[in-house]
């Protein structure tokens, strides 16, 4: 490490003083004139964890659904899962540090994780569109530089197409090839043996109106297009030529909301869907012939893509293990359905990707999505094995034909996170083999009416959770209270868990009615603000 070096080009990108920030689960978020530092960093921080594990680190520069000021900054470990927790910590410390203190704490975070500065180094990075990326990920190149690192810059990509190059690149080319290309022929490839296999080909063209939140799922889809076959009909709105990123439209939008995003003229019972801005969430949606507009939320994209898995698996009869994975705001509807008529596990986990991503590790095939319409499905290295051996071994046709749609399957979904394309073509063909409407879709059950509420506090700490956030431990009293409340209404629920970054708390209520379950919600609201220490006035219902 060369100390002059690092001490001029750090001089280019210096701290704003007073500025603390935290990397949490979706990396560090802010505005983005605050974060060329930041990046910085992150480009030396990437050379170091490729240098300690031996293997291609990613670097993402995206906010993903914030708004369009916002920029933020993910790193993506080998096999393109999200950074290694205790890595979370020194990132944390290394953006935080002093001018003076940066070269301390660089020798410090080598002697704690091992690191050799003598190893080769080797940094994926990508961005998306927003205006402020293009300079920042020019700092990050600045990072990798100084340490003597080496990368490669996709340019503009979807946070899961970056993750996906990483696992690629990583596993030698198993996974795929790590070129944008790669990732267009793999899906379109697997995609289009799964809807041949479909014998509803009656309903020959299929129409998709797709939200791409003025973001980076909108050049990527545009690119994607000449792969896909005839039958396939996407129409793309909010595609950024117009419109601010993320304003009034997108996966986040629509699901808070409950409403269609704003350029995107929906006709009754028309099938439409939603990508976030960096495309790794997306939610379906429909306005029926009344004009009542329905949301299918990953919760009811979970329990789609289960009821094909679960059939197919039962065709292979293979002793696979499969389970859903959730979290608490997962509808309790959609729990229901999987345990009572599906006949399928499932576990609640804390809230975050890396929490659901881990526990889903753990079977043979693990499905898990978050309300917000995150999510994936993930197989082990054994069940796949064998699933590919069966597709090349298996007399019986219809076991070798159910082993050849679960292969596709595989290759369809994006493993390594949730990602927008991939999750939609997954749909997309369920849609067509099962021949369902959308509307079918949404009728397998109704979700339990709910309410999403905040509380300011003055400090977020003194709420302390378990059972998988579904029970608080601290304040005193609380849990009893929210108990006693949980009492007066029917089929209800609800929970209080601290918010990652600010100082409030999330409160999630559902009940049999929107009437109920807005009363719970209020009623819930006010013994936090009472218990918990709430800033400023009382919650009104």
């Amino acid at each position: 490490m060369d100390p002059e070096a690092l001490r001029k080009y750090s001089a280019l990108h210096p701290k704003p003083p007073g500025l603390a920030l935290q990397y949490g689960t979706a990396g560090f978020r802010t505005k983005a004139h605050q974060l060329d530092h930041v990046m910085f960093r992150m480009g030396l921080l990437a050379v170091l964890r490729s240098k300690a594990v031996a293997a291609t680190i990613g670097v993402m520069v995206t906010a993903s659904h914030n708004p369009e000021e916002d920029n933020g900054v993910k790193l993506v470990d080998p096999l393109g899962e999200m950074l290694h927790p205790s890595w979370e910590e020194y990132a944390t410390q290394l953006a935080n540090a002093e001018e003076q203190e940066l070269q301390k704490v660089i020798t410090e975070i080598c002697q704690k994780a091992a690191v050799n500065l003598h190893k080769d180094a080797l940094v994926f990075i990508g961005r998306d569109t927003r205006p402020s990326s293009e300079k920042l990920s020019q700092s990050v190149i600045d990072g990798i530089l100084v340490l003597g690192g080496q990368y490669h810059d996709y340019g503009l990509v979807t946070t899961p197409q970056l993750h996906y190059m990483v696992c690629c690149q990583n596993t030698q080319g198993q996974y795929g090839k790590a070129t944008l290309e790669g990732y267009y022929e793999k899906l379109s490839k697997a995609f289009m043996e799964l809807i041949k296999q479909s014998h509803s080909s009656g309903e020959c063209q299929r129409h998709l109106k797709i939200d791409c939140a003025n973001g980076i799922g909108a050049l990527k889809l545009s690119e994607m297009k000449p792969y896909f076959p005839q039958e396939v009909l996407i129409h793309i709105y909010n595609d950024g030529t117009k419109e601010k990123l993320n304003h009034l439209c997108g996966a986040d939008f629509v699901k808070v909301h409950q409403k269609a995003p704003g350029g995107l003229d929906m006709k009754p019972n028309e099938r439409c869907c939603s990508y976030d801005g960096d495309a790794d969430r997306i939610v379906y949606y429909y306005k029926d012939a009344t004009g009542h507009f329905h949301l299918i939320d990953g919760d009811k994209i979970a329990t789609l893509i289960s009821i094909f898995l679960k059939e197919l698996l039962a065709k292979v009869r293979q002793n696979f293990k499969m389970a859903v994975v959730q979290t608490a705001y997962a509808n309790g509807s959609s729990t229901r359905y999987l345990e009572e008529t599906l006949k399928v596990p499932v576990h609640c986990v804390k809230t975050g990707v890396k929490h659901l991503h881990h526990k889903a590790q753990e079977f043979d095939v693990g499905v898990y999505f978050e309300a917000n319409g995150h999510g994936t499905v993930l197989f082990s290295k054994a069940a796949e094995t064998k699933i590919r051996q069966l597709v090349k071994e298996e007399k019986d046709d219809e076991k070798r034909e159910a082993a050849k749609m679960l292969e596709n399957m595989i290759d369809l979904i994006n493993q390594t996170v949730g990602d927008a394309i991939s999750d939609m073509l997954v749909i997309e063909a369920i849609l067509a083999l099962k021949g369902l409407t959308v509307q079918q879709w949404d009728a397998l059950y109704a979700d339990l009416p709910n309410r999403l509420l905040k509380v300011q506090v003055a400090d977020r700490r003194v709420i302390d959770t378990t059972d998988a956030e579904r029970r608080a431990v601290t304040p005193p009293g609380l849990q009893e209270k929210i108990d006693a409340l949980v009492k007066k209404y029917k089929l209800s629920r609800a929970f209080v868990r601290p918010s990652g970054t600010e100082d409030v708390v999330r409160i999630y209520a559902e009940a049999d009615t929107q009437e109920n379950a807005d009363a719970l919600a209020h009623e819930v609201s006010l013994a936090v603000y009472h218990l918990a220490g709430g800033k400023g006035a009382p919650p009104q219902p």
